[in-house]
């Protein structure tokens, strides 16, 4: 039965993923990959927020079905990797830097939270 939670949770995550990436996106007109630079942190706070405070079986709906696919470690890596073979080099390191801070800040901030609850 825990396959289905977690099928479940992903089934809304990776659907809200593209539109928050794609609506994100839109409204900047720079290289850096804002959208997915989004979806990361606010995955990361949400998943910060759950650790200490859901049920089992929430957090196998919402930590890993719908932060697991809300979230995307392979986009994040490809995006830096095409900055990079663009030419934009310091894009691609600010976008490794702002990703890896701004996800751990996040999940900081998301256990702080979830502890005060």
């Amino acid at each position: 039965m825990s396959w289905l939670l977690v099928l479940i949770g992903a089934a809304l995550g990776a659907p809200l993923r593209y539109l928050v990436d794609r609506t994100v996106q839109a409204r900047h007109a720079s290289v850096f990959p804002w959208g997915t630079w989004t979806v990361n942190t606010a995955a990361s706070l949400l998943l910060g927020v759950l650790a200490g405070t859901a049920s089992s079986d929430l957090r196998l709906v919402v930590g890993t079905g719908f932060c697991g696919a809300l979230s995307t470690y392979s986009t994040f890596g490809y995006e830096t990797l095409r900055l990079a073979e663009d030419g934009a080099v310091l894009y691609a390191a600010a976008n490794v830097l702002v990703g890896v801070v701004g996800g751990l800040g996040a999940a900081t901030i998301g256990i702080a939270i979830g502890r005060t609850i």
